[in-house]
């Protein structure tokens, strides 16, 4: 159950950074050339939303059954165990609150260059943590 959940948690992490960054690259792109935002942008910036928190759920039940997880919660000396203990979770936790929260408030905006804004900053910032913060020793 472990590797499997292990390689799906990493697979789908492509994915789901892949759709981010083109959300973030599409609300940069809508926001600087004053476009009409559509429900295609919408689209786009939802897949990143909900690729995000797949990834978040996945991520959580991996927490708990992985060995580097909570199991190895107290172990602050070692960096790569603080890493998959406690900073890659509660500093991908919080950039899917941003994100969140980016999706949350582009629905009462009424332009589409705050829209676009909203989505560049809060998107922009959840995918800088998520980079900053993914264990890419164990990725390659």
């Amino acid at each position: 159950m472990y590797t499997i959940l292990q390689k799906f948690h990493s697979g789908w992490a492509y994915i789901a950074l892949l759709v981010l960054v083109i959300a973030v690259i599409n609300a940069i792109i809508g926001m600087s050339s004053k476009k009409e935002f559509t429900a295609r942008d919408r689209k786009i910036a939802l897949f990143g939303l909900i690729g995000i928190h797949v990834q978040l759920l996945v991520g959580i039940i991996l927490y708990f059954v992985s060995p580097l997880g909570l199991a190895s919660l107290g172990q602050m000396s070692d960096k790569a165990l603080r890493l998959t203990s406690l900073e890659h979770p509660l500093i991908n936790i919080i950039a899917i609150v941003l994100i969140t929260i980016g999706w949350s408030k582009h629905k009462k905006l009424t332009t589409s260059e705050s829209k676009f804004k909203t989505f560049s900053i809060f998107y922009g910032l959840g995918l800088v943590l998520i980079l900053s913060r993914i264990p890419w020793s164990l990725w390659f």
